[in-house]
């Protein structure tokens, strides 16, 4: 068993089925044995972004996101003070805030991230992809 923790792009892509998202990645996500994890900031840019137009999903949010969550056993990762503490030591590689935060998470965990973001790396969180 593995615990991971999902960034945005690698949950979208995985809800959609998209070719996006590598193998490796989806198999780690697709294993019920493994522990997924999806931030609460993902949820947050996801909730923006289709409020704003940026982001089009198949259904409504208020559907699709608990159905995938359920159907997929991942389990929401509260945003907690520890995280933020690590977030506002991070260097500003990132400028994102939700990435940011995500990253801290991961490292505040001891989490790799699974993230096709070049960018992430640049942090001492183990990234898969």
């Amino acid at each position: 068993m593995i615990r991971v923790l999902l960034d945005t792009h690698s949950f979208l892509w995985f809800i959609a089925g998209s070719d996006d998202l590598r193998i490796r990645a989806r198999n780690l996500i697709s294993d019920l044995g493994n522990e997924v994890l999806l931030s609460t900031a993902s949820l947050w840019e996801i909730a923006i972004k289709v409020s704003i137009g940026k982001l089009e999903l198949s259904r409504p949010f208020g559907e699709i996101i608990p159905e995938q969550l359920r159907e997929n056993e991942i389990t929401v990762l509260p945003i907690a003070l520890s995280h933020l503490s690590v977030m506002m030591k991070l260097s500003f590689y990132h400028r994102d805030p939700f990435d940011r935060l995500i990253i801290a998470q991961g490292i505040a965990e001891g989490l790799p991230v699974i993230s096709s973001d070049t960018v992430f790396p640049s942090y001492p969180v183990e990234v898969i992809w």
